[in-house]
């Protein structure tokens, strides 16, 4: 997919449902473009076809021939289509129903009937997420195999632009670098967002709906009272693994609701990143102290080996 595609799937068996969420997708002028399918099997076929073209997926969840559920096991097991966040939307609202779609792998969960702000704001968030994705993947170059020699080092950082050159650098001396790369990025961006300039998880949704988010954390980042706060990251190759330890000058939080997808969250606009890492990204992930702490845990077997 083209950086400046913004081409969203839509899948939905009732004519009228794809015609209004094509037209909520019009009003945003988001520079949006979309695809419908009018079932889970045409909407696979679309998918197989051309794994690199959406950046995201509106998906029905009740569908005749192949339902949403299916359509979204396929996509989680697909090595090139498991990155697109889907966006699951449904009648079926019972806590049972969305926990399920949540831990089948949806990043979103709307319940029909959801206001056009809604969509559009979830979509603008998941779009943008993955076209982020798209981006610090495409930045990892060829310096992997003299990162790999890299056994210790200390950094600091303040911007976001920071967060995202080192999460790159630090990734490519993992064994699996396009894993560990959004897990990095979510942690350091957090530390700063979050963290150092305290942006809560509410004004963080109203900031994504409006499509601020970046110019707010950059605006507060030149007040004079943040600019001499820097996140520390501690990188260490040790038996077997990597640690890296990630340490932000902000107050802490309540880390531990953000461990697991929610289902409460589940159509928020933001809120899995620190979850998906821990899933993702690294073997272990644990917050330490008041939440202003964390370490991420990378296996590392080739060093085990040569440790021998």
């Amino acid at each position: 997919m083209n950086q400046d595609q913004k081409i969203i799937l839509v899948v939905d068996d009732e004519p009228l449902n794809l015609t209004i969420i094509c037209d909520y997708l019009e009003s945003a002028d988001a520079g949006y473009r979309w695809e419908t399918a009018e079932d889970g099997a045409a909407a696979w076929e679309m998918l197989e076809q051309a794994p690199h073209r959406y950046a995201a997926i509106l998906l029905d969840r009740m569908m005749p021939r192949m339902d949403g559920m299916d359509v979204l096991s396929r996509i989680n097991h697909h090595p090139l289509l498991k990155e697109i966040p889907v966006i699951m939307q449904t009648a079926r609202a019972s806590k049972e129903d969305i926990e399920e779609g949540i831990k089948a792998g949806a990043y979103y969960y709307l319940t029909k009937p959801f206001r056009e702000e809604v969509l559009v704001s979830i979509v603008r968030t998941a779009v943008n997420d993955q076209l982020r994705y798209l981006n610090i993947r495409r930045t990892l170059d060829s310096n992997r195999f003299t990162l790999g020699l890299l056994q210790s080092c200390r950094f600091q950082f303040r911007s976001l632009n920071e967060a995202r050159d080192l999460s790159n650098l630090l990734a490519q001396a993992c064994p699996d670098p396009e894993t560990v790369i959004t897990g990095l990025n979510e942690l350091m961006i957090n530390a700063v967002e979050h963290g150092n300039i305290g942006i809560g998880y509410e004004e963080k949704g109203r900031l994504n709906e409006t499509g601020n988010w970046e110019k707010e954390v950059n605006r507060r980042l030149g007040l004079p009272e943040m600019r001499n706060k820097q996140v520390e990251v501690m990188f260490e190759r040790r038996d077997g693994e990597i640690h890296v330890h990630i340490t932000d000058q902000g107050e802490g939080f309540d880390w531990a609701p953000y461990l697991e997808i929610s289902v409460e969250r589940g159509s928020d606009n933001h809120g899995r990143g620190i979850a998906l890492a821990r899933l993702i990204s690294f073997s272990r992930l644990k917050y330490l102290g008041k939440g202003n702490r964390v370490l991420a845990v990378i296996s590392d077997p080739a060093s085990a080996q040569s440790e021998e």
